[in-house]
């Protein structure tokens, strides 16, 4: 019988013998990778394709995104209206992202109902028209939001500090003004679209409660494609980091806070320090509990918050520390982040601050594999 008088043990998340599930490789018959891991008891699943389509791989700027953007806005036979009502209908939801290097589409629905939505992706990845009154809306929206963005000083912040650190000509480090979108054609979007879409390189995952049949399914809608596997890219972008090391740039008078980024180049992934130097970050600047936020915003209070992080990518790989602080503690705000960076490199860890660090990892883990 359960005795209620004696409190649960509570354990602590490295205590947790967390056994991954083993994930399957797929081969279409046109040599698409697909990684499909089988698990959870919910009859949902997400199946994502990701496709070497990013900024990196544009001929000008904001093709990448607007490609992204404007695959799912009409084909042939269907508009963007219908699309979007044939996934509603089945309670599936399409979303698609464009990042640097890569571009996705990325579909949630229940099990039950993949046949009936893969062939309106497939659709999307074969015959998206880009219409142009498709076109002139999005360009419209998309100025809107960027005169807007430019007045606030967080954006304004993370353009420039990821020009600095790898120049303005860089993928990472170019920005998209008002005259890009205006420059936009439906042919620059459907040679993007051509050439890395409907005959690029991609890659598909999908995990959640797989159904029978899953290779074949994925074979008959994908795998006589002109699709290729992905293949591993030649580095042809050289960061050229700004040799000024400290920028003010004041883009609102009146303003009454300021936004204050300090970035510098990172190992990145494939170094073999890389694991250390996440913990270390996360103690640093990682987590709600860091260093950064005990010291910067419960201390002092000069912030409401406070973070570094780790932008990943890959060719290169930046630390971006991050906050917003009134204007008049903003000079005093960057010294306290020196102030931290000095001790952490000066003083050791203890172990009751590691542990907290180590349950924190494995419970932001355990975390992200709740669901598909």
């Amino acid at each position: 019988m359960l005795d209620r008088t004696a409190a649960p043990h509570i354990k602590d998340a490295v205590e947790f013998d967390l056994e991954l599930k083993p994930y399957e490789k797929m081969v279409l018959d046109n040599g698409v990778t697909v990684y499909a891991i089988d698990a959870g008891e919910q009859e949902v699943m997400q199946l994502e394709i990701v496709f070497y389509a990013g900024n990196s791989y544009e001929k000008a700027n904001a093709v990448a995104a607007a490609t992204s953007q404007l695959i799912k806005n009409g084909t042939s036979t269907k508009t963007a209206f219908e699309i979007n009502e044939h996934f509603d209908y089945y309670g599936a939801y399409c979303s698609k992202s464009c990042q640097n290097e890569t571009a996705s589409l990325t579909l949630h629905t229940l099990t039950k109902h993949l046949p009936v939505l893969l062939p309106v992706v497939k659709d999307m990845i074969t015959d998206s028209i880009f219409p142009e009154e498709e076109l002139a809306i999005y360009t419209q929206n998309s100025k809107q939001k960027l005169a807007v963005s430019l007045q606030k000083c967080d954006f304004v912040a993370n353009r420039l500090i990821d020009e600095y650190l790898f120049g303005a000509q860089h993928p990472y480090g170019k920005v998209i003004v008002a005259e890009d979108f205006d420059a936009l054609t439906t042919a620059q979007l459907k040679e993007h679209f051509q050439q890395h879409y409907l005959n690029g390189h991609c890659v598909i995952f999908i995990a959640g409660k797989l159904p029978e049949g899953l290779f074949e399914t994925l074979n008959g809608q994908f795998g006589q494609l002109a699709l290729k596997p992905i293949n591993k890219q030649p580095i042809t972008n050289i960061p050229e980091p700004a040799t000024q090391k400290k920028y003010r740039v004041a883009n609102d008078a009146a303003g009454v806070q300021g936004a204050i980024r300090i970035g510098r180049q990172f190992p990145n992934r494939h170094h073999p320090d890389f694991m250390q130097m996440m913990v270390l970050n996360t103690v640093f600047g990682g987590y709600f509990g860091s260093r950064l936020m005990g010291n910067i915003r419960e201390e002092k209070g000069y912030t409401y918050g406070i973070h570094s992080y780790v932008q990943s990518h890959f060719q290169d790989t930046a630390l971006i520390i991050s906050t917003e602080a009134g204007k008049d503690v903003s000079e005093a705000t960057v010294e306290e982040v020196y102030k931290e960076m000095k001790i952490l490199r000066e003083d050791l860890i203890d172990e009751e601050e590691l542990l907290l660090i180590r349950n924190y990892l494995i419970g932001t883990i355990l975390g992200d594999m709740d669901g598909p």
